[in-house]
């Protein structure tokens, strides 16, 4: 935790700590909901101590902590919590999973609950999920001119597979949900099998799997090809049989769209081949492999120049500072930002467009890497590449590149 988001957690603390002996459980939960969505929060964590109930916020991407509960109040606020979310509030032993809808700063808010036994008691983990209404274009993501133009251009096949790969968290979802806005015209027939939904949206059939019932991905996946769909979009590709049927599908004049969990783009291939489908396959079925990562924005409110050291320029790729086109930045951290220096997130990718050479060499049994340098000398655009991009255009720092792509370079 850095010195300048203590005085803003510790504000937020002292509101939450003064309510908590005066008030019920539920007015302070409403509190706790509201203050974690005004913050920009995606999760809310509650975990168990010996000594009370630790509460954080994971804002863009971090986990911060807010306040530990008192110990008398711990079980309390774990109960109201699984009341609302439909937990069977008697049982303790086991994972349980719930949902909560409220109405909160005006507007109708989702929020899934995880919760589980631990040494200490209880622990809830809440999902804020986004607002329903809000979608963001392919444009607002983070792709520069050219990823983007080679996406809208994978988008205008009729048939094939678009693939959006990186770890947990990196926003994959939030990208096939952007393509799928692109797609979504009257003439088509699309559909989506998820779990969970994470998002309504209107004129697409939503299809929610549900495993506990033997209907998952492969059961409704199947059933959907059925149906008459021009594009499908799978939540996620996790076993072999729905990487064959997805694959085999998108030769047959329907557009598919999944996540998967791979590093980068090139290692895709050799996901696909593990998975034993054929290199013919492959190498016909996908039209384009984003890779992703979320990188933290330098906040606007307090962002101040500095000098880069010889290390940074290095870094870089420069010489001096006088080839910069603008002074580097950083946030100094300010109210606005929860004191981090940094609000917001955007996209770093890595599209690469399966062109004649990368077919062949998908053929040929190349194996990533070989395919990675075969994509790089057609002009794509790294991971690494894009980041430095951002941190030279003044959106993010040296620092961030460094946190999120730590396993790259």
């Amino acid at each position: 935790m850095s010195d300048h988001t203590q005085p803003f957690q510790n504000a937020l603390s002292e509101e939450i700590m003064a309510l908590s002996d005066v008030v019920a459980p539920r007015k302070l939960i409403d509190l706790l909901l509201e203050r974690s969505f005004q913050n920009r929060a995606t999760d809310l964590h509650l975990d168990p101590l010996p000594e009370g109930l630790r509460i954080r916020l994971r804002i863009d991407g971090l986990l911060h902590d807010v306040v530990t509960l008192p110990q008398e109040i711990k079980n309390q606020v774990i109960s109201r919590l699984k009341l609302m979310a439909e937990m069977n509030i008697t049982e303790h032993r086991y994972a349980q999973d719930g949902r909560i809808s409220v109405t909160i700063l005006d507007n109708n808010r989702d929020i899934r609950v995880g919760g589980g036994p631990t040494i200490y008691g209880e622990r809830l983990v809440l999902r804020l999920m986004p607002d329903q209404k809000s979608f963001s274009q392919l444009s607002e993501l983070g792709f520069d001119d050219d990823q983007l133009k080679t996406v809208h251009k994978a988008l205008e096949s009729p048939y094939g597979m678009i693939l959006s790969v990186g770890p947990v968290g990196s926003g994959k979802t939030t990208t096939l949900y952007s393509c799928l806005e692109q797609l979504n015209l009257p003439e088509k027939s699309l559909a989506t099998i998820e779990d969970p939904v994470e998002r309504k949206m209107k004129g697409i059939n939503q299809i929610q799997a549900e495993p506990n019932i033997d209907f998952g991905f492969v059961e409704a996946l199947k059933g959907l090809l059925r149906q008459d769909p021009n594009v499908i979009m799978v939540g996620e590709i996790r076993d072999p049989e729905t990487a064959f049927i997805a694959s085999r599908a998108s030769l047959t004049g329907i557009l598919a769209l999944s996540t998967l969990h791979a590093n980068d783009s090139s290692s895709v291939i050799g996901i696909f081949r593990e998975f034993g489908i054929k290199p013919l396959f492959v190498a016909d079925s996908i039209r384009c492999i984003i890779a992703q990562r979320l990188i933290r924005k330098i906040c606007g409110h307090c962002q101040e120049n500095f000098e880069p050291d010889e290390v940074m320029l290095a870094e870089l790729g420069l010489e001096s500072s006088s080839q910069l086109d603008r002074p580097l930045v950083q946030g100094s951290g300010c109210e606005k930002c929860f004191g981090t220096g940094y609000f917001g997130r955007t996209g770093i990718f890595e599209v690469m467009l399966n062109t004649a050479e990368i077919r062949s060499a998908i053929l040929h049994g190349k194996g990533p890497t070989e395919i990675r340098e075969i994509a790089r000398k057609g002009g794509m655009i790294t991971l690494e590449d894009s980041a430095r991009q951002k941190v030279l255009a003044g959106e993010t720092t040296l620092n961030e590149f460094h946190r999120v792509l730590a396993t790259q370079i």
